[in-house]
């Protein structure tokens, strides 16, 4: 079984199918900016383009999530939860109207979990098929 590296919390997700009923079709992307570079950003899916160094994590909630090549070089070793939490994030992601923002918890692969990954080869990177 594919070690997953990125998942979800129920909070995160009941707030990504809202946003999904609001939106239609979504996708995370997390940048590693310097203003908020643990939230990742939730865009409408035909107004961001993936770029040929994002890296694609996986799907969750039927919402593709990648990261930047660069950044993925610095959490390669790490398990992404996306989170919700009250406030203010970003003006650009589409949960920012709601008062309440998303957001990564991370925690490093086990050992087991990093050599399985390992075997598994590099996630792909670029635009992936819907």
């Amino acid at each position: 079984m594919p070690i997953e590296r990125v998942t979800v919390t129920p909070a995160a997700e009941a707030l990504l199918r809202k946003m999904q009923g609001l939106h239609g079709p979504l996708l995370f992307h997390q940048s590693g900016g310097c203003c908020d570079g643990s939230a990742p950003m939730c865009f409408p899916r035909k107004e961001f383009r993936v770029g040929q160094e994002d890296v694609f994590l996986g799907t969750i909630v039927d919402t593709p999530f990648y990261i930047g090549g660069s950044q993925f070089e610095y959490w390669q070793h790490t398990h992404l939860t996306v989170d919700v939490v009250k406030g203010r994030g970003s003006g650009f992601s589409v949960e920012a109207p709601e008062g309440v923002r998303f957001l990564i918890r991370s925690r490093v692969f086990t050992d087991d979990e990093y050599a399985a990954l390992q075997r598994e080869g590099p996630p792909p990177r670029g635009p992936q098929p819907d």
